[in-house]
């Protein structure tokens, strides 16, 4: 018997198909270890020595792995053909190592770049040894990673509370993020003119020219600048002649593009259909693990992780093939075309994305495809088919005009082109810009000296535009021409930006937040050179000579670290003022924009003497006066000098007229029609909220993402303070359906099944049809709430009252009583135990020696406490701290709502409610109390 190691159940069960009897094929479920999310996994001063986990689902699988491979003949790696996959199957062989189950047994290691039967045995066929320095690429990148995460984060904990992380690639990409955002609010609008003349042929065909020159000077596109040039240059053409002085036509060929890497796909993907590059890879996925055609399970794509443009001598063979049948021989090149690689690695370049078998036609497919599915594979069909189409033949033709007007004279221009043979415009073309468009235009025929018709002249005003905020699909463009990151990384470094609050996606583009513009200027106030892109892409570099075998791995981590934790420790000896001042001066455009009587923008507009600053608190940075003093308690001002101010705004509030609002001065929005209570709009610590009333606990609610401070009015504020909002009756049980806003955005909840909404507006829009349809998509992906437990055997009730009964479990058969589970002893039958076995079970687990009275101690107090329900219990639940422990609010009595982090309890600041209280907060809250610790 032959094992068989892959990264997925559906890729094993398809392969364990194609092998045969002989074979057993086993999933790793993707990786089986990884360095541990704590200090110390990584140990610089041990020559980098890495300490790996297994989790206990990981360790299952490897213990069916090992198991198996004890009996086994041979030993075969089949994970997937890049540098992850060759660390998956390194770190198998790693485990079957240290467990002594290889013995003597052969090791081999094959790839396949497309999940068909043909590639698999002809992969099988060609085995090879693990690939060691594409491995050893890999535990770099993971310990450089790991050791920037985990030594710079602390760094911006203490420095920038509020701050969530920071990493090598991400760190770069948001900067990206941020530097395109500083260029669209230092833009300068320009005005420019356009001159058009509308003429005819002798024959009365219509086109259009453009002046280009006056008095023989060229005009450049911003050369008119104001209405009385244009105007000027209008009524000289308005009076003029026209005559054509020259026509000139030539060839041109248009060739097609290269099949898809990773990085062209994620960008087409997102301009054709809309998806994210998150999105796009896991369609592309579940196109390489296989569809089910007619009873057997085919991969339809190859390697969705790739930076080659290649494809294999017998898919090209393939396309040209299915060229001929579906669009002539005179669509098929002569010779097959080829794309070099723009890889700088040739061992990390695979074949490019493209179908398994170009004769499968999207339109058969289809049904077969659920429709993003369908999309994306006929994105890729269409694009590998015309990569080996005949060029494209068009005809552009340039005319040259002259227009007289007594000794004045300008010249014109029009031109155009002719499509001669469309060749792979038949079949693909991507977008194209506006003067693609004018240049595409057709002209009619016209001779040198052909006097022309004027029809009319126009004069166009227009402004120049920023430059745009980069989509998903522009910022891999954009990291991939500067050699930041690899195919692997584009999606999780995105994700990650977003999953922080670093970036918002709107209307596809991507808006940096405040706290991510910190981030940035904090890295590059003091990290510059870790944040420069032309260090960002030297380290890949030398991380792609590593899996070449060219440079040492752990030379290159020693070259890193010593300089950069260098620089780490010296900046956290660095005052917090000194960091504020720095940041002042880098975010002064952003948070301190000039105003536009010439006054001094950082005058606080309160006090009038005072001098606004970046400041921080537990939960993030504001804007504060240099007055404010933090010893203020019970509204009562210290004598100090100067007077206390109390001003404080965000850093990009949406500022009224004095540029900005004191946080304890509310606007007034209007009067609630149903209570008769006041509805205002105010700012806090964690941006602006509106609120319903003044009574000691009055309901508020936080502005979404995307909402603005300025346009907010009476109508927008009460359909906030009226959520949650209900949808309707769910048709199956009649159960309410309601919309609302949470830490992740607007959603739709039925029965513990929480589905996401596109946007906050539509949780005042969405109807029953489509709450339902989300629903039941989010419940076919496995969402939703888990049902209770279902007890083997009830027993009875407990002396101190509550049921007993016995349990399935992972770990066997158990006994539960409340919130005591006691295993039972091994050898016993569920269906054998009896009440009084399970109460003897329970009290010993409860209480250990005297159990029985503990125990019933313990139910007599919890019954005690539960008539001041909730005391005890979580009043608001946040999930996971990104570093592992669950966060919880909790009413402790008499000390306050406190938060509970693991078995840590932590004071809220004074003035903080649970309503307004967020997950944000919650892990600034333990990150600072950590720092404190350390």
């Amino acid at each position: 018997m032959n094992i068989v190691i892959v990264e997925s159940p559906a890729k094993a069960k398809t392969i364990n198909k194609y092998l045969g009897k002989d074979y057993k094929v086993l999933a790793s479920y993707g990786h089986v270890r990884d360095l541990p999310p704590k200090d110390g996994s990584v140990l610089p001063d041990e020559d980098f020595q890495m300490t790996w986990t297994t989790d206990p689902k990981s360790q299952k699988r490897l213990s069916e792995i090992a198991e198996a491979v004890k009996g086994a003949d041979k030993l075969i790696l089949a994970t997937d053909p890049d540098r992850e996959g060759e660390a998956i199957s390194w770190h198998v062989l790693d485990v079957l190592k240290k467990r002594r189950v290889l013995k003597d047994k052969q090791v081999e290691r094959v790839v396949f770049n497309a999940i068909t039967k043909s590639s698999i045995l002809e992969a099988m066929k060609n085995p090879r040894p693990l690939d060691e320095p594409l491995v050893d690429a890999y535990l770099a990148r993971r310990a450089l990673d790991y050791l920037v995460g985990f030594t710079l984060s602390p760094v911006l904990w203490r420095k920038l509370p509020g701050a969530r992380s920071a990493g090598r690639v991400q760190s770069v990409a948001l900067r990206l993020v941020c530097e395109r955002e500083s260029e669209i609010e230092s833009f300068k609008t320009q005005e420019y003119w356009s001159i058009l003349a509308n003429l005819d042929t002798p024959e009365k065909a219509a086109f259009q020219a453009r002046l280009a020159a006056f008095g023989g000077k060229k005009i450049s596109k911003l050369g008119i600048s104001n209405e009385e040039q244009a105007t000027k240059l209008k009524t000289m053409l308005e009076g003029a002649s026209f005559a054509v002085t020259s026509v000139e036509s030539k060839p041109q060929r248009r060739n097609p593009y290269a099949p898809f890497t990773t990085s062209t796909l994620q960008q087409e993907a997102s301009r054709k259909c809309g998806f994210s590059a998150s999105r796009t890879m896991q369609i592309a996925q579940k196109l390489y693990e296989g569809i089910n055609l007619g009873g057997e399970t085919t991969g339809l794509i190859t390697y969705m992780r790739t930076d080659g443009v290649q494809i294999a001598p017998e898919a090209i063979s393939g396309a040209r093939k299915v060229i001929g049948q579906r669009f002539g021989d005179q669509y098929v090149p002569e010779k097959p075309r080829m794309y070099s690689s723009k890889a700088k690695n040739a061992q990390e370049a695979h074949e490019a994305i493209r179908p398994t078998d170009p004769s499968r036609h999207p339109r058969d497919m289809a049904r077969f495809l659920d429709p993003d599915e369908a999309r994306l594979y006929e994105l890729i069909w269409q694009r590998t088919i015309a990569s080996q189409m005949e060029s494209a033949v068009l005809e552009r033709t340039t005319v040259d005009i002259e227009a007289r007007n007594g000794s004045e004279h300008a010249d014109l221009r029009a031109s155009g082109s002719v499509v001669r043979f469309d060749g792979f415009l038949a079949l693909y073309q991507e977008g194209r810009d506006d003067e693609e468009e004018e240049e595409s235009r057709r002209l009619p025929a016209m001779n040198k000296g052909d006097a022309l018709i004027k029809h009319n002249i126009q004069a166009n005003q227009h402004f120049t535009e920023p430059p745009p905020r980069f989509t998903e699909a522009t910022l891999v463009k954009k990291m991939e021409e500067l050699g930041i990151g690899r195919p692997s990384t584009y999606a999780a470094t995105l994700q990650t930006l977003r999953d922080r609050g670093y970036v918002d996606l709107d209307k596809k583009r991507l808006i940096p937040q405040d706290k991510g513009r910190l981030v940035t200027a904090f890295l590059e106030g003091f990290f510059d050179r870790y944040v420069e892109y032309d260090f960002t892409a030297s380290l890949e570099d030398q991380l792609d000579k590593i899996s070449a075998g060219e440079l040492e791995w752990k030379e290159v981590l020693r070259l890193f670290w010593e300089p950069f934790n260098a620089i780490c420790q010296e900046v956290v000896k660095r005052s917090n003022t000194e960091v504020l001042d720095a940041l002042n001066d880098i975010l002064r455009e952003h948070v301190f924009p000039d105003k536009e009587d010439g006054s001094d923008p950082r005058k606080c507009p309160l006090c009038e003497t005072g001098r606004l600053s970046l400041k921080v608190s537990r939960f993030g940075a504001f804007v504060g006066c240099s007055n404010y003093n933090k010893d203020k308690k019970d509204g009562k001002v210290p004598d100090v000098d100067p007077p206390h101010c109390g001003y404080t705004r965000q850093l990009n509030l949406d500022q009224e007229a004095e540029g900005g609002q004191a946080s304890d001065g509310p606007t007034i929005l209007g009067t609630d029609p149903a209570t008769g209570l006041e509805v205002s709009l105010r700012t806090g610590r964690f941006g602006p909220y509106v609120q319903l009333g003044e009574e000691a606990k009055p309901k508020r609610s936080s502005l979404p993402r995307g909402w603005s401070a300025s346009a907010m009015d009476l109508e927008k504020a009460l359909q906030l303070l009226s959520l949650p909002r209900e949808v309707g009756l769910h048709p199956e049980d009649q159960k309410p359906i309601t919309a609302g806003l949470g830490r992740f955005g607007p959603f739709v909840l039925h029965d513990g099944t929480y589905a996401n909404l596109e946007s906050a507006d539509e949780v005042f829009s969405v109807g029953i049809n489509r709450a339902v349809a989300l629903l039941a998509e989010k419940r076919a992906k496995g969402g939703g709430r888990r049902a209770a437990a279902k007890p083997l055997k009830e027993l009875g009730d407990h002396p101190s009252g509550g049921a007993i009964g016995v349990y399935a479990g992972r770990y066997g058969p158990y006994v539960k009583w409340e919130k005591v589970n006691a295993t039972l002893p091994k050898g016993t039958e569920p269906e054998s135990v009896t009440l009084e076995q399970a109460i003897e079970l329970v009290n010993a687990k409860a209480g250990g020696k005297g159990g029985k009275k503990k125990a019933a101690t313990k139910t007599a107090a919890s019954k005690k406490t539960s008539a001041s329900a909730g005391a005890a219990g979580a009043l608001k639940e946040f999930g996971e701290h990104p570093e592992g422990g669950a966060m919880e609010l909790r009413d402790s009595g008499r000390l306050g709502i406190r938060l509970k982090w693991g078995k840590t309890f932590i004071s809220l600041p004074k003035g903080t409610t649970a309503e307004s209280f967020t997950f944000d907060d919650a892990v600034t809250l333990v990150n600072a109390k950590k720092a404190a610790e350390n």
